[in-house]
């Protein structure tokens, strides 16, 4: 499969375990590198699915200048976005459990930009989910916090952890997006490659 990426060298710019699983599950041999000094803000006036899409580009061009023509780099990043506003990666256990709640009983979306990049070509793109959580009551929200690890995921919550399973009542589009990397979309988008 995809014997188009037969002549590259796939790198990951992800320090994120999730993306290197999911990515793994394509059957592709690739690389795993730490992209330096990536500044993960955005301009002012992007929404959605425009935030993760900028920082995906950012994160792509700081690798950029280091890549041989035989090496093709997958850059992402996901933001949840509650009600015109993201939730990025909570600084603390409090406002893991401040995200938690205000998801709780809400339906949110999960945006993941994607770039794909070689020295000469650039492809980005960007999915969406749309996710309902169940009320969660205070219980269930300690319970996620003290036992998982909310504080390195976007929202505060692991959709394949715990709180996926008892507080997920709905979604609309990929699952594996809501984990952060579209595997499906990335896939259409990897044969497309020259």
């Amino acid at each position: 499969m995809l014997d188009n990426l037969r002549r590259y060298r796939i790198l990951l710019a992800s320090a994120s375990p999730r993306r290197r699983e999911l990515l793994a599950g394509l059957g592709l041999p690739f690389t795993v590198i730490r992209p330096e000094g990536v500044d993960e803000t955005w301009p002012e006036g992007l929404s959605g699915a425009e935030i993760p899409q900028y920082i995906a580009h950012s994160k792509a061009e700081a690798c950029r200048a280091g890549l041989q023509d035989d090496q093709l780099l997958i850059t992402a990043d996901t933001i949840v976005w509650l009600e015109g506003r993201v939730l990025g990666k909570p600084a603390d256990e409090a406002e893991a459990r401040e995200m938690l709640r205000a998801l709780s009983g809400r339906t949110h979306q999960v945006f993941t930009g994607v770039c794909l990049t070689t020295t000469a070509q650039q492809r980005c793109f960007s999915a969406v989910s749309n996710v309902r959580f169940a009320p969660l009551g205070d219980a269930e929200i300690d319970y996620y916090v003290s036992h998982y690890h909310p504080l390195d995921k976007a929202g505060a919550y692991g959709i394949q952890e715990w709180i996926g399973m008892v507080g997920v009542e709905d979604i609309e589009g990929s699952y594996f997006n809501v984990m952060g990397l579209p595997v499906q979309r990335l896939y259409s988008e990897l044969k497309q490659i020259t």
